[in-house]
């Protein structure tokens, strides 16, 4: 077996201790995902952005580190990848989600992530796919193409960080970054059978520059992809904490690792099968209505749950893209002082459903804005109401299995589920109510379906009790291991 094929599935915990006593050399595994992904990429469009020289010179320097006795980070000589968003690091490319006019601009900046895993000794190897601007729940964008799907490759990813999913899922590395503006960590991790973990807010620094105030409407996060909760535990270690250049940042440590191994027998876990508002595939809500019982098996307690949302579904997800236009907006305002007119000279990057919120976000007032505000209480309120008796509250990623991936590089998800109309770009996302409200949320591994397509589960704990949702996903992960499914990926043909 080649020894690409051997680390391809192996934990980055696994990896960092075989480097740490020196069983595996750094250079030897960042060359062997380096041969990975050049074997396996072409068939995902998971990787956009090779940086193979860079990761190369970290190996040579983490092998002399391990060698001359320096002290090693917790990630040390471990591969992982970053997404090509809004998401930086010195000398690489930066396309925002594959705007072609912007195929060549780089950033001379760090993003969070970047930073603080190459600090903890992680070996960066390059960036991997996402939508234009992060505005949809599908990986797509006219400059690189649709992600495809690990377990059926002509099934999209989700996204936003649809190419970070599919590297996990397929070995490519052992953890990836995701961002999450509305479900961009859960969305692909639902769609692609890994673990992907949303911090509560501030709990791992989001860096926003000119406007370091831009991550709260809706709340933006940083956060890990991984194959297990151990992974995102230590990913976690890593990434959180404060820093001095997020004003939202919380100065307080968590113990994640200790967080997996507590039991949860005694919780009050609510469950929600359809989160009040969203019509729900059958073949997801099976999946997710037998996997909540393992908590049951844990000693939790399950009760299922009416949040009280009163509003209709199409009605919050339009909220959600008025919401997020500010902050796209500024990013285009900035882009035109620096002499770069994207919507004027380069409108045909940008596929048409953006450019209609983008023009409708210009016509947006400021009383338009606090009315929305008042809105998203609504959902803060309910989701808060539900912690008034439970510890987590659960429902289905994903209203939907992936979808297909279009030839024109313009992917959405459904039009309708149930037979009920949804926003195509984010309706069927059980996931961007917890951006309005902050909370703490994973999306884990529920099952396959007959077709072999994966269906997560999300669970949501109260706000800054991310050892809550990590103990509960822990449980669940020993109760009802996910890991055999890999095997589908690892077998499909090239």
């Amino acid at each position: 077996m080649k020894l690409s094929d051997d680390l391809a599935y192996m934990t980055a915990t696994e990896l960092a201790w075989r480097i740490r006593s020196r069983q595996l050399s750094p250079v030897e595994v960042v060359d062997a995902f380096i041969g990975r992904i050049e074997e396996r990429n072409p068939s995902l469009n998971a990787f956009v952005y090779r940086g193979y020289e860079d990761a190369r010179e970290q190996a040579r320097e983490a092998e002399h580190a391990l060698t001359s006795g320096e002290e090693l980070g917790p990630l040390h000589g471990v591969p992982t990848a970053m997404k090509d968003l809004f998401d930086f690091k010195p000398g690489w490319v930066s396309t925002f989600g594959g705007i072609r006019a912007l195929k060549d601009l780089i950033i001379d900046s760090y993003c969070a992530f970047a930073e603080r895993v190459e600090t903890a000794g992680a070996i960066l190897l390059g960036k991997t796919n996402s939508p234009v601007m992060g505005f949809r729940g599908t990986c797509d964008n006219y400059l690189f193409g649709p992600s495809r799907n690990p377990f059926d490759t002509s099934r999209n990813t989700g996204g936003s960080s649809g190419g970070g999913a599919a590297a996990v899922a397929d070995g490519l590395v052992p953890f990836a970054e995701g961002t999450d503006g509305g479900g961009s960590i859960r969305i692909p991790a639902s769609w692609c059978g890994i673990y992907g973990y949303k911090a509560s807010f501030g709990r791992v620094p989001l860096i926003s520059r000119p406007n370091a105030f831009s991550g709260h409407t809706p709340f933006l996060f940083e956060g890990p992809l991984t194959r297990t909760v151990e992974d995102a535990a230590l990913a976690l270690t890593a990434l959180g904490g404060y820093h001095p250049m997020d004003p939202f940042s919380l100065d307080e440590r968590v113990d994640y690792l200790g967080a997996t191994r507590r039991p949860i027998n005694g919780m009050r876990i609510a469950y929600s099968p359809n989160f009040d508002v969203f019509p729900v595939e059958d073949a997801v809500a099976e999946r997710v209505g037998e996997a909540v019982k393992a908590f049951e098996e844990a000693g939790a307690t399950i009760e299922e749950v009416n949040l009280g949302i009163r509003r209709h579904q199409r009605e919050l997800s339009d909220l959600w893209c008025r919401l997020i236009m500010p902050t796209n907006i500024a990013t285009f305002e900035n882009f035109k002082q620096q002499g770069l007119d994207l919507l004027e000279d380069h409108r045909d990057d940008f596929p048409p459903q953006y450019l209609g919120w983008i023009d409708r976000g210009y016509r947006m007032s400021a009383l338009d804005f606090y009315q929305d505000q008042e809105v998203r209480t609504e959902i803060y309120d309910a989701i808060q109401g539900v912690f008034k008796d439970h510890d987590l509250l659960v429902t289905p990623t994903l209203a939907c299995l992936p979808v297909e991936n279009a030839d024109d590089g313009n992917t959405t998800g459904p039009s309708e589920v149930n037979g009920e109309p949804v926003d195509p770009l984010i309706g069927w996302c059980l996931t961007y109510f917890v951006n309005f409200s902050g909370h703490p949320a994973a999306s884990i591994p529920a099952g396959v379906t007959e077709g072999n397509l994966p269906v997560g589960m999300q669970i949501i704990g109260r706000r800054h009790a991310d050892g809550d949702v990590l103990a509960a996903s822990a449980a669940f992960e020993r109760l009802r291991p996910w890991h055999g499914s890999y095997k589908l990926c690892a077998d499909r043909p090239l």
